[in-house]
């Protein structure tokens, strides 16, 4: 029956087909393009702490190269990543990413540092922002603001042209930007408009064009882990659920040696940058039947994303069972803590001030506590020094008229001491309890995950992303789970989401169904039904009696979404001339909705379908769209039903 959209989206009449398309095979190969005819997949992993890139050539899928080592570095961090701080000049053009970023801005004079605009740990404004939109800002440390999409443009700008010039070298000639597949991987709990704005940065950068969507995929973090995976190798991994793993190690050993024999592993490795994924499946994988489930934890420096898959043979295509979940439960809530203790001990105002006055000693600062951040595990007995930057000391006395040493003494922070070296000396306790918050709300959410009845029998526990290598979180889940699964650690944790987001480039369909994490739909009205609908909801048109705000459901929570399934809606435009129809799209994370009124319910998106130039002489225009949700973004298609020809459809989260 036609019903009338209600008055959210006026001047169109919209006829509802609950249907569920699944495209013919013909049609899916179309929509999520399976063999590129690219000729390199490059993959950027862009972190809140630490970002890189990797890549393979299509003809060699099984050779996925890391990028070259970064000048810079830190002594006993791993930098097969680089940090994710960039740095403007004073008149706002790029200069520098990472530890170049890091490096010359500590190096500038403080009265010329002010000046520059320098950024660090920005991507979680992307998560954490309510009404994220195009003109969304960021404050650099100097306390000036920038817009987060010339950040984020600027970014993806620098991996572009470090990636291009190393193809270059690899192929003896300037090599092609049409002839990549870009890959950006984000975490599975980021909500649409955060995906859409790394597209746009991505467009602005020009990394890709707008004309060209396809060639930039949105890859999901945890999704990449899980593929990569697959492919692991016994000698690839530390296994704490086994009583004695290959490692040689016993689970009660302390849970973190396995990982210092990985990074031994690891930097032995080092030299070779080219990582051999074999086309063989890894022995674990073997091991895994139809139907068998497992989790992927993928613990970065923002953001912890878990996801369940279960394996669908023989392909070994994978299936999620439930709705990624996760929060902004990353390692930089230890630093967020560590922020606290000073405060507690110096006091607000002086770290607030010291912060914008001496921004690079600052950074300095956070840097000495990173290393240590890295020595706490949970058998640790000698105590942490960490390193106060001079400037520090001399401005707290400035600041505050007497001494750090007078401040530690007279503070009620009896586990932090003053060293005399001139350092902050923390008992292993205190080291400790600033992971505690953090870590406490990761084992918070995988005991509400294993809770639910489609998580159940889990085989693997895959631990992943940066803060895996963390012995206290490793410790805290081996705790958590008591052998109900075994806990599966790469060696090369940190790399896991960068090589398998490579592996997810040169093949998209490996993940076949997913689930979506919200409802989405339209408002709509429809024939009033006595009884079915309230009173308040009554509108009376022309003699006819209609329900208003109707919630039509495109797709539910939690709801199974194969991938090139497509939902189908037809629209009519309500004058003839009309040349654009705009739809609002709402979206909530209930799973039954019946009004666009009701609480949790918000207007998330616009629906345009540019309707210019397909006039025809039919009585009735008939505009069917199809919108896909079985991928990593949202996609809508549409055409002109009398004419066959194509509309332009497009989805906007964005905007407001």
């Amino acid at each position: 029956e036609n019903a009338k959209v209600s008055s959210t989206c006026t001047d169109v009449e919209l006829t509802v087909n609950f249907v569920f398309v699944s495209l013919s095979n013909q049609n899916e190969a179309d929509q999520v393009d399976s063999t590129p005819s690219f000729v390199v997949v490059v993959a950027i992993d862009f972190g809140t702490t630490s970002s890189g890139y990797a890549y393979a050539f299509t003809k060699e899928p099984e050779c996925i190269h890391t990028m070259r080592r970064w000048e810079g570095g830190d002594p006993g961090v791993s930098n097969q990543k680089t940090p994710t701080t960039i740095l403007l000049t004073p008149d706002r053009k790029f200069h520098s990413f990472g530890y170049a970023a890091r490096d010359f801005y500590h190096d500038l004079d403080p009265s010329e540092s002010k000046h520059w605009l320098y950024l660090e740990k920005f991507k979680m404004k992307l998560h954490t922002t309510a009404n994220l939109s195009i003109d969304t800002d960021l404050h650099a440390a100097n306390g000036k603001r920038v817009k987060a999409l010339d950040i984020f443009a600027y970014a993806l700008a620098f991996f572009k042209e470090q990636a291009l010039k190393e193809l270059s070298d690899q192929t003896g000639g300037d090599f092609d930007n049409n002839d990549v597949r870009w890959v950006i991987t984000v975490p599975a709990i980021w909500k649409m408009p955060a995906k859409q704005f790394m597209r746009e940065a991505a467009y602005k950068s020009g990394l890709v064009c707008r004309e060209n969507p396809e060639q930039l995929i949105i890859a999901l973090e945890p999704e990449a882990a899980s593929i990569y995976c697959r492919k692991l190798r016994l000698h690839q991994m530390v296994d704490l659920g086994t009583p004695t793993n290959q490692n040689g190690l016993s689970p009660t050993d302390n849970v973190g040696s396995g990982m210092n024999q990985a990074k031994e592993h690891v930097r032995r490795n080092r030299q070779s940058r080219t990582f051999l994924v074999e086309n063989v499946v890894g022995e674990l994988w073997s091991e895994l039947e139809e139907g068998d489930r497992y989790v992927v934890v993928d613990c970065g420096g923002g953001t912890v994303d878990l996801t369940v898959h279960q394996i669908r043979l023989p392909e070994g295509h994978l299936k999620e069972l439930y709705k990624a979940s996760g929060g902004p439960y990353g390692s930089i809530g230890i630093d967020y803590e560590f922020e606290k203790l000073l405060c507690r001990i110096f006091g607000q105002d002086f770290i607030d001030q010291f912060k914008i006055k001496r921004p690079a000693a600052w950074v300095d600062l956070m840097i000495a506590f990173e290393s240590r951040k890295r020595a706490a595990a949970p058998d640790r007995s000698n105590p942490l020094n960490i390193n106060l930057p001079f400037s520090f000391i001399d401005y707290y006395k400035k600041f505050r008229g007497h001494s750090v040493e007078h401040a530690l003494r007279k503070s009620n922070v009896d586990f932090v001491k003053w060293s005399s070296q001139g350092m902050l000396r923390m008992n292993p306790d205190a080291m400790n309890s600033l992971f505690k918050a953090t870590i406490d709300h990761i084992i918070q959410h995988l005991n509400e995950l294993f809770d639910k009845p489609e998580v159940n029998n889990i085989k693997f526990l895959f631990l992943v992303g940066g803060f895996a290598e963390s012995p206290l979180l490793q410790h805290a889940v081996h705790n958590m789970l008591q052998g109900r699964s075994r806990i599966i650690i790469p060696h090369d944790v940190g790399l896991t989401i960068l090589k398998g987001a490579v592996l997810f480039g040169l093949d998209p369909s490996v993940i076949k169904v997913r689930r979506s994490p919200l409802t989405y739909g339209v408002g709509v009205l429809n024939r009033f039904v006595e009884g079915k609908h309230p009173l308040e909801k009554l509108l009376v048109k022309d003699g006819t009696r209609w329900c208003t705000d109707v919630f039509d459901t495109f797709i539910a929570a939690d709801q199974s979404v194969a991938l090139g399934e497509s939902v189908k809606r037809s629209y009519t435009p309500a004058k003839p001339s009309q040349q654009v129809i705009v739809i609002h799209v709402y979206c909530s994370e209930k799973e039954g909705v019946a009004f666009i009124s009701e609480p949790g319910v918000r207007k998330c998106g616009t629906l345009r379908l540019d309707v210019s130039g397909t006039e025809s002489a039919a009585p009735r225009r008939e505009i069917q769209t199809l919108m896909q949700f079985g991928d990593t973004e949202i996609r809508a298609m549409a055409m002109d039903v009398s004419t066959g020809r194509t509309v332009k459809a497009s989805i906007d989260f964005l905007s407001h």
